[in-house]
């Protein structure tokens, strides 16, 4: 079956995947991200299109926050590392 839409690199994933487990996989020209799940140890890619803005500024609960973040400060996260 052909399809115009296409999975992350970073997954790997096949287009067998994609079309029954991924239904949602962006056009080629739309980002997916890495996502801390709040309350848990894992983590998961979403597609831009399927991410809300979490305007709660309550900090969340993920142990690998530590890898990416330095502190929480006024309701956000600081970059353990600024990128350029």
């Amino acid at each position: 079956m052909s399809s115009n839409r296409v999975c992350p690199q970073a997954l790997q994933a096949t287009e067998e995947w994609c079309e029954t487990v991924a239904k949602s996989c962006p056009p080629k020209d739309r980002p997916w991200y890495h996502v801390l799940v709040h309350g848990s140890v894992h983590s998961t890619y979403v597609a831009e299109q399927n991410l809300e803005p979490d305007d709660s500024a309550d900090p969340i609960k993920q142990p690998m926050l530590e890898h990416f973040f330095s502190k929480f400060d006024n309701g956000k996260y600081v970059r353990s590392d600024p990128v350029n």
